[in-house]
């Protein structure tokens, strides 16, 4: 399903059609991100207001709008995708390191107000991660940042939320998880 996060109705859209779909689900994975190059040279409020719609206030809603629904006593799972903006400056990504950290704060409160429902929520850095978007200079200058000598990839981020999202993980909350390989800043 294609969807654009920005519209106000777009949470509930995508829980509809989910459960219309597919039934209930027992876990919501916030993955989606909106990233342009800026500093604080060229930041306009009509760039911070699209990062914020998409990084922050539709994963706030996304998460609130799961955990309303959310009609099990327990076994829920909200996993958060975030940056690492507390791992390291970010230069020339003001608005995305921006409202990529209040995701971070998002989770760690949300995990509290969500516990009782039995609801862990955490969320996962998987460092620069290869999905597409790099270009072969980005890579040659990210590959000596990784100790293990290559750049993260969506499997491995994958068998993060996999553990997270299992019954192993029950007891874990309120965690941000830096699963970047060693990564280097």
């Amino acid at each position: 399903m294609e969807l654009d996060l920005t519209q106000y109705d777009a949470p509930e859209k995508l829980l509809n059609t989910v459960c219309e779909q597919l039934g209930s689900p027992d876990f919501l994975i916030n993955n989606a991100a909106y990233s342009t190059n800026n500093d604080f040279s060229n930041l306009t409020a009509e760039l911070l207001d699209k990062h914020y719609k998409v990084n922050v206030r539709a994963t706030t809603l996304l998460s609130s709008k799961f955990a309303q629904r959310f009609d099990k006593k327990s076994g829920g799972r909200i996993v958060n995708i975030t940056s690492g903006q507390f791992q390291g400056p970010m230069p020339g990504e003001l608005a995305y390191a921006t409202t990529k950290g209040a995701v971070d704060a998002l989770t760690i409160t949300l995990s509290a107000e969500l516990a009782p429902l039995g609801i862990t929520v955490n969320a996962i850095n998987p460092g620069p991660t290869d999905t597409g978007w790099m270009s072969e200079e980005i890579k040659a200058q990210l590959k000596p940042m990784f100790p293990f000598g290559r750049i993260g990839e969506p499997k491995d981020v994958a068998k993060s939320i996999k553990f997270l999202v299992s019954d192993e993980a029950d007891w874990i909350t309120g965690q941000i998880i830096h699963s970047e390989g060693g990564f280097r800043r």
